[in-house]
């Protein structure tokens, strides 16, 4: 199993950017801590499985 570090760099719009902001700073933490340690978070992976479908759904893939 790979280890090592990766960079991931993301295009994001800027209403979503300041929303990252918001929530980053009400906890006192980087825009980058604040997105790793929501990724890290158990039930991540459930609630972009959830956001998955719902955009799917939305845009009538499914």
């Amino acid at each position: 199993m790979f280890m090592g570090t990766s960079v991931l760099s993301l295009r994001i719009d800027g209403e979503l950017l300041d929303r990252l902001r918001d929530h980053a700073a009400k906890r006192g933490m980087s825009v980058q801590d604040y997105v790793v340690r929501t990724l890290i978070r158990d039930d991540f992976d459930e609630r972009f499985h959830t956001a998955v479908e719902e955009t799917e759904k939305f845009y009538g893939v499914t």
